[in-house]
C-alpha cells in the first residue's frame, strides 16, 4: 500500500498583503505553508495597533480600493472579510471655504459615465475641462509610448491648464501613486485613468469598517486552519539554496538565531529591506543592482478627535491644500458605533501622500497645520474642540513611480531557482497598491508551483489570478 508524497514546505518571509496572499493560496493548494513576520501582527505597511499617545486602535495609513482591484477583492472573499468593506459610489471634492461637488456615474455608457457630474464641477473652467477631456481622451483609448517624461512634462505637451493640473490631476494621481507629478511615469498616470473609465461600477471605491490588523488576522485564521504556521516577531536573517532545498537563519521571538530547513522560500519583503537578507554571493548581484533604482515615497495620517460631528461625510477629497482626503473614521468603524445611532464627536483621518514636506515636521506642527485645513474646509469644525490626535509618518509606504522604474521590477523568479519574491515593488504589472501587492503573492505562488512541478497537471498550470474587470460601453472597443 503506496503512501501518499509529504507535500513541499514553503517558508513565506513576510506578513503584509503579498505574503498572505501568497500564503494564503498556497495553503488552500495542500503544501506546508510557514509564514514568517518581524511585527508582532500582520498586515504590514496594512496594518493598525494601539497608539501609545491616545489609546486608541489606529491604522498605520487608511487604505482604499476601487472595483478594479480584482484579486485583492477575491482575497478578502477568499479569506471571508469581502462584507467588511463599505463601497461607494460617490466621491466629494470639497474647496476651502467648504464648497462640495459630487462626482457619480450616470447612465451613459463607460467612459462617458460620469462626463454629467464633471463638467458641473465648479473649480473648474470650461477651458480646464476642455483640456481634461482632451487628455483622458488620449490616456484611455490610445497607448502612451514609454518616452522617459513625467506626466507633469506629458501635461505641459498637452496643454492642460494650471488649474486643471492643480484641482485634477494633481488630487487624483498623487493619491493614487503617492508621488509627485514631476515624478511619475505617464505609462503609471495612463494606466490609472484606464482602469478608472473602463466601466462605471471601476471607480466604486472600498473602504474597510474595521482595523486593518482584524481585517488581517483573517488571513491568519485562514493559513492556519489549513495546516499552515505563523510565526510573529520572527525575522529572516538570510538564505541559502541548493538543488534538494533551501536553508534559512531567522531571529525568533525570544530574539535567539536558529536554522531551519524547507524546500522553498518566498521573500514578500519591501524593497528598501529584501536587501539585507540576500546571501552575499554573485548571484545576488543583478537584484542588489535594481534595488539600487528603487526610492521610497512617504504617507503621513493624522488622526484627530472632535468633541462634536464636523460633517455628515464618510470622505472627501479636499483641494488646493496639503492635506488630500478626509476620512471620517467614527462613521466609516462599525465597530465604534452603536447600529443605526450617530457618534457623539468626530474621529476624522486626514491623508497626505508623498508628504516629503511634512517628514521633518513636528508633531505639534503637522497636527496644527491639520486643524488650520480642517477648519477651512469643514466650518463646523471652527467650534469644535480637538481632544486628542496623532500623526502617524510612513516613511516607505510605496515605491517612487518614477519614469524607467519598470526596468527595474523584477519578476518572481530569481537567479536561486527554489526562491521567489513578492511585494507591490516586483513585476505585477500595477503600481505600489493593495492590489499590486496580492497581485505579486499570487504570482510568487504559480511560478512557485509551476516551477516546482508539483503534483498533476492541472496543479502545475495553477492560476491563482482573478480575471481584470471587464471594460463596459465603448471601453469595450478600445485595446490600448
Amino acid at each position: 500500500m503506496s503512501q501518499n508524497p509529504i507535500p513541499p514546505s514553503v517558508a513565506i518571509a513576510g506578513g503584509g498583503l503579498a505574503g498572505l496572499a501568497a500564503a494564503c493560496v498556497l495553503a488552500d493548494s495542500g503544501l506546508r505553508v510557514t509564514l514568517l513576520e518581524r511585527r508582532p501582527y500582520l498586515g504590514g505597511r496594512a496594518s493598525s495597533y494601539e497608539h501609545p499617545g491616545t489609546g486608541e486602535v489606529v491604522d498605520n495609513c487608511q487604505h482604499v480600493l476601487f472595483r478594479v482591484c480584482t484579486n485583492l477583492i477575491e482575497f478578502y472573499r477568499r479569506i471571508g472579510v469581502e462584507d467588511k468593506i463599505l463601497w461607494y459610489d460617490d466621491m466629494t471634492f470639497i474647496e476651502p471655504g467648504g464648497r462640495s461637488s459630487v462626482l457619480h456615474a450616470s447612465p451613459l455608457p463607460a467612459p462617458l459615465h460620469t462626463a454629467p457630474s464633471f463638467l458641473r464641477f465648479p473649480f473648474l473652467t470650461v477651458r480646464d475641462k476642455r483640456a481634461i477631456a482632451r487628455a483622458i481622451a488620449s490616456l484611455t483609448l490610445t497607448a502612451q509610448p514609454n518616452t522617459g517624461k513625467s506626466f507633469l512634462q506629458w501635461c505641459r505637451d498637452h496643454d492642460q491648464t494650471e488649474n486643471a493640473i492643480e484641482c485634477f490631476w494633481k488630487p487624483i494621481l498623487v493619491s493614487a501613486l503617492s508621488e509627485h507629478l514631476d515624478l511619475i511615469s505617464v505609462s503609471y498616470a495612463a494606466q490609472v485613468v484606464r482602469e478608472s473609465m473602463k466601466s462605471p461600477a471601476a471607480r466604486h471605491m472600498g473602504v474597510p469598517s474595521i482595523p486593518l490588523t482584524d481585517l488581517y488576522n483573517q488571513a491568519g485564521e485562514y493559513i492556519r486552519t489549513r495546516g499552515g504556521e505563523i510565526l510573529l516577531r520572527t525575522s529572516l536573517q538570510t538564505f541559502s539554496s541548493n538543488s534538494s532545498g533551501v536553508q534559512i537563519r531567522i531571529t525568533d521571538q525570544d530574539k535567539k538565531e536558529r536554522e531551519a530547513s524547507f524546500d522553498y522560500l518566498i521573500l514578500a519583503l519591501p524593497f528598501n529591506t529584501v536587501e539585507d537578507v540576500l546571501p552575499q554571493t554573485p548571484a545576488a548581484a543583478p537584484l542588489r543592482e535594481d534595488l539600487t533604482h528603487f526610492e521610497s515615497c512617504p504617507i503621513t495620517g493624522i488622526h484627530l478627535w472632535f468633541d462634536r460631528q464636523i460633517t455628515d461625510l464618510d470622505h472627501a477629497v479636499l483641494l488646493d491644500r496639503t492635506i488630500q482626503w478626509m476620512f471620517h473614521k467614527s462613521r466609516l468603524l462599525t465597530t465604534r458605533t452603536v447600529a443605526g445611532s450617530e457618534p457623539a464627536g468626530s474621529y476624522i483621518e486626514l491623508v497626505v501622500s508623498a508628504s516629503k514636506s511634512l517628514i521633518d515636521k513636528s508633531r505639534p506642527e503637522i497636527v496644527d497645520l491639520a486643524l488650520k485645513e480642517v477648519r477651512e474646509f469643514f466650518p463646523a469644525a471652527r467650534d469644535a474642540v480637538l481632544l486628542k490626535s496623532a500623526v502617524i509618518k510612513e516613511v516607505h509606504a510605496t515605491y517612487s513611480p518614477r519614469p524607467g522604474i519598470d526596468a527595474h521590477r523584477p519578476p518572481q523568479s530569481t537567479a536561486w531557482p527554489r526562491v521567489f519574491l513578492a511585494g507591490d515593488w516586483t513585476a505585477t504589472g500595477w503600481p505600489a497598491t493593495m492590489e499590486g501587492a496580492v497581485r505579486s503573492g499570487y504570482l510568487a505562488a504559480e511560478t512557485l508551483v509551476r516551477t516546482a512541478g508539483i503534483g498533476a497537471s492541472e496543479m502545475e498550470n495553477k492560476k491563482f489570478l482573478a480575471p481584470d474587470l471587464p471594460a463596459s460601453g465603448f471601453m469595450r472597443l478600445f485595446r490600448p
